[in-house]
């Protein structure tokens, strides 16, 4: 009997990172749930965030359909990763099993998970608050990661998340420190896109920081930069912005770019 091959590549840090930067960038993702009245599969788009460790969060109205299937079974999976061009299988995706946990109302973990969400997402400030809106994290169990044609892996959870011990501080600061960079240090966010994200110039903002990296926006386009290393505390938080504007300013100017 001929041995089946294994398809799937052993975990390495570059998967580990696509999976979490697929999973920080995205908008939007589809997911995966059971009808309570039928027992099979439903698939749906729900806009998305994350919550420090790297939790996917959604936010849902609880007239769609994935709603009321997550409250009776909380069994779900989630489907992130963007097309481009060519053939849309050749682009990277990253599939996360999770159980989903509703957030109650009127909590700290309500008004933090709310901020980041309408952070990332600005445009769901209109609905937010609605009373048939409800936020969701989609604690993982495991992901599929593919990576593109024959790169396949297995993640387990902490390959997801991050468990930093300095999540809850850095949630506690992430708000006031994140509104400082937008109002004050514009100049910074551009260089940090331009030189780390190799992006374009343009009306970039921050709209999140935790202990392994921060994102940025300008519109739809969204990215993600990582930290050399992850934050320790607070602290670090600001001496590592500092330290990487002058690492963008120094590299785009020996690059013969206007700083």
């Amino acid at each position: 009997m001929t041995q089946k091959k294994d398809v799937l590549r052993e975990t390495d840090a570059e998967a580990v990172r696509l999976a979490r930067t697929l999973i920080r960038k995205a908008r939007h993702a589809v997911i995966a749930t059971l009808d309570p009245a039928t027992g099979g599969p439903i698939a749906t788009r729900v806009g998305l965030s994350t919550d420090h460790d790297g939790t996917p969060v959604i936010l849902v109205s609880a007239l769609s359909a994935h709603t009321p299937a997550l409250l009776a079974d909380p069994r779900c999976s989630l489907l992130a990763g963007e097309t481009g061009k060519g053939d849309p299988l050749a682009h990277p995706r990253v599939t996360v099993f999770a159980r989903a946990r509703e957030i109650a109302r009127d909590t700290a973990e309500h008004a933090r998970i709310e901020w980041r969400y309408i952070s990332h997402q600005p445009k769901a400030k209109l609905y937010a608050g609605l009373g048939d809106f409800r936020f969701f994290r989609l604690e993982p169990t495991g992901a599929s990661l593919n990576g593109g044609f024959g790169k396949a892996y297995q993640l387990t959870v902490e390959d997801l998340l991050t468990g930093n011990p300095a999540n809850d501080e850095l949630a506690a600061a992430e708000k006031s420190a994140v509104e400082h960079m937008n109002a004050d240090h514009a100049n910074a966010i551009s260089l940090y896109a331009r030189f780390f994200a190799k992006a374009p110039a343009g009306n970039w903002r921050m709209t999140g920081i935790d202990a392994d990296g921060f994102d940025i926006a300008d519109g739809d386009d969204v990215q993600r930069i990582w930290f050399p290393a992850p934050l320790t505390s607070a602290g670090d938080m600001h001496k590592s912005l500092v330290r990487m504007a002058g690492e963008a300013r120094a590299g785009l100017a020996a690059a013969g770019e206007t700083v």
